[in-house]
């Protein structure tokens, strides 16, 4: 199956690309379910029952931002920063170690190392994709990594895939990006580049 589907994707995926641009979680790690329930169990400390079919509908969204929609929607008033440090401390500490690869995502970038260049785009923060992609072995094949926080909007807006492209002094026309959600596909886009749903091959 995993063979069939890279197959797929490099069929995809040919053409005059420069770069690969990847999302992380969901995409290059199968690690939306250990996501879902850090957010779950983080809720349930502050004393409210959390659906986690939210994550999956803001999939690629900056964490504060999630947060701030999971305040508006369940009216609860939550400080995003403080609620984002204790979701993201109980994935780490609970989860993270436990990562597994997207075997037909990883097997694709580590195809394409040399070839073209390799940047991931997270909404996630820096700390905790590097440790996902150490866990993964793949972060010494990643030549740019553009995270929460670090441009001025977060996906849906096209500001992180443009940074990535920016870095690695590639034209966005010429990136092709790798997704499993609908906000990173419109951040894609909005940046001009063309995308592939790994979660739809």
């Amino acid at each position: 199956m995993d063979q069939i589907k890279l197959d797929k994707l490099n069929l995809l995926t040919k053409g005059d690309f420069q770069a690969f641009l990847y999302d992380c979680d969901g995409t290059l790690a199968d690690n939306m379910l250990a996501h879902k329930n850090s957010y779950v169990k983080a809720a349930s400390e502050y004393g409210f029952d959390m659906d986690p079919a939210i994550i999956d509908e803001l999939a690629g969204w900056p964490t504060v931002a999630v947060v701030n929609e999971i305040s508006r929607r369940y009216n609860v008033p939550l400080d995003a920063t403080e609620f984002s440090n204790r979701k993201g401390k109980i994935f780490f500490d609970e989860y993270i170690e436990q990562t597994q690869p997207i075997p037909f995502v990883v097997d694709h970038l580590k195809q394409h190392v040399g070839k073209v260049r390799i940047g991931v785009v997270s909404g996630g923060r820096r700390h905790t994709v590097e440790r996902t992609l150490t866990v993964l072995g793949i972060l010494d094949l990643v030549e740019t990594i553009v995270c929460a926080g670090e441009t001025e909007n977060g996906k849906p807006f096209p500001d992180p895939f443009l940074k990535a492209a920016k870095e690695l002094n590639v034209d966005p026309a010429k990136c092709m990006v790798f997704e499993d959600g609908d906000p990173g596909v419109q951040a894609a886009i909005a940046a001009g580049m063309q995308h592939v749903r790994i979660d739809k091959l």
